[in-house]
């Protein structure tokens, strides 16, 4: 009768499956190599996928900030709260929000730049992942994917996030970046950090097995630069792939102590690192971490307005007086775009918690960059929107953010997070291997 039970509890559990060959042999013809439609949509304002940029413009040279490809475009539109109307079928709920609470904000409208891509070897594996990747019992990690994108096809709202949290970011990376919360009136202090990132899914040498024993993701390294009074801490986690087999492991130096410790709340919606309050340790890179706190929905694809080819928010030309401007950054600088988009519904989970009751998602069916994000309170009222300028890193070929941009429309306060302009590029050529992220690591660095 137990056997019996148990075998009635397995029954009901969701069936992730991974889909059939014939589907899989749709990536590169009907669908690009990610699972995107390669064609464009049907009055052109959408254009077919090529490929997106595979080799850097003239004058490129490692180390640069990467000059805009599209200098030469100019905008077809100007979004602005008294014409939105017209537009309402494609901006995000948050955007609309946005354009109602502030006069000063706009959207400036370029053509579409189906500009992502990724190195063969990406595509290789995601075709061969199609057939075989999985979720794992109640989607909280993945199983039978390596390197490429899990599920090109996805069939529910799961598989789309987890597309999000593996993407493609390079292999190795290192980043000087700035943050500031700025205050209604336009203040703010820097925030300075050094990132760094080993994409442990994504290594040219990872193999199955590797993966499946260590079961981490990404490697990840925060060291906060200045101010004075918080300089000196560095965070370190060990993001895991099946998230039901073992959570997040993390860990921080803290330099007044002088020693290392576990940092169990570096999670879920317990705050930023040195956000100011501004945003949640799960919104770091737009959305990190086990999804298990929310029932998912795949609303669908939609043609929506969104951030795209964000060159000139990224240009060394620019200091960061020219973008932080009070309640938004400076809209004469953002590019927007029209592109499709997969829509994701998360709602929090019956005894769960999280600061967020609901969240809307956008990701880009040519690069599952998450492009924007509506964050809902306990009350449904739209709280904060989120925005990712994103480019093509064409050094790495990598389409991945340079500012993250999160909007409080209830305190009239917002967080720019990857500010680039007047620090180095990210570097793509470091060399890290797993032993550079381990407590012991972290230790010795801290006591350099």
């Amino acid at each position: 009768m137990k056997k019996l039970s148990f075998l009635l509890v397995l029954s009901s559990l969701p069936v992730y499956a991974a889909v059939s060959e014939a589907d899989a042999g749709k990536l590169g013809r009907e669908l690009t190599p990610l699972g995107a439609q390669a064609a464009g949509n049907a009055d052109g304002s959408i254009p077919a996928w090529s490929g997106g940029i595979t080799t850097p413009p003239a004058g490129y040279k490692p180390g640069m900030h990467h000059p805009d490809p599209f200098s030469a475009d100019q905008p077809a539109a100007t979004i602005t709260a008294a014409n939105a109307a017209q537009y309402e079928g494609r901006l995000t709920a948050g955007h609309l929000a946005v354009l109602k609470a502030y006069p000063t904000y706009k959207l400036m409208l370029y053509p579409t730049r189906r500009s992502a891509s990724n190195p063969s070897r990406v595509y290789e594996a995601t075709r061969k992942n199609a057939t075989t990747a999985q979720l794992v019992a109640g989607g909280n990690g993945v199983t039978g994917a390596i390197v490429g994108v899990p599920f090109p096809l996805p069939q529910n709202g799961l598989e789309v996030v987890w597309n999000f949290l593996t993407r493609y970011r390079g292999v190795a990376a290192v980043r000087r970046i700035d943050q500031a919360a700025v205050e209604r009136g336009g203040g703010y202090q820097l925030v300075k950090f050094e990132d760094e990132f080993l994409f442990n899914y994504a290594r040219p040498d990872i193999s199955p097995k590797e993966l499946e024993d260590s079961n981490t993701l990404v490697f990840f390294k925060q060291a906060t630069l200045a101010p004075a009074r918080l300089a000196g801490t560095i965070l370190l986690a060990q993001e895991t792939l099946n998230q039901v087999r073992e959570p997040r492991r993390a860990w921080v130096y803290n330099t007044g102590r002088r020693r290392v410790t576990r940092a169990p709340n570096v999670a879920y919606d317990n705050p930023g690192t040195n956000a100011d309050g501004q945003r949640t340790s799960d919104q770091f890179d737009m959305y990190n971490g086990a999804p298990d706190r929310y029932e998912w929905t795949l609303v669908g694809k939609k043609e929506i307005i969104v951030p795209y080819n964000s060159y000139r928010l990224h240009s060394d030309k620019l200091k960061y007086t020219d973008i932080l401007k009070p309640h938004h950054i400076n809209p004469d600088l953002a590019r927007y775009e029209l592109h499709r988009v997969w829509v994701v519904e998360g709602r929090i989970k019956p005894g769960t918690s999280h600061l967020y009751a609901r969240r809307t998602f956008y990701f880009d069916e040519d690069s599952w960059q998450m492009l924007a994000a509506d964050q809902y309170d306990r009350r449904g009222e739209m709280w904060r929107v989120s925005e990712a300028h994103c480019i093509n890193y064409y050094d790495a070929q990598t389409f991945w953010s340079t500012l993250e941009v999160h909007i409080d429309l209830q305190n009239g306060r917002y967080l720019a997070l990857g500010l680039d302009n007047e620090n180095k590029m990210y570097d793509f050529t470091v060399k890290r291997t797993p032993a550079d992220y381990t407590p012991e690591s972290l230790r010795r660095e801290g006591l350099r």
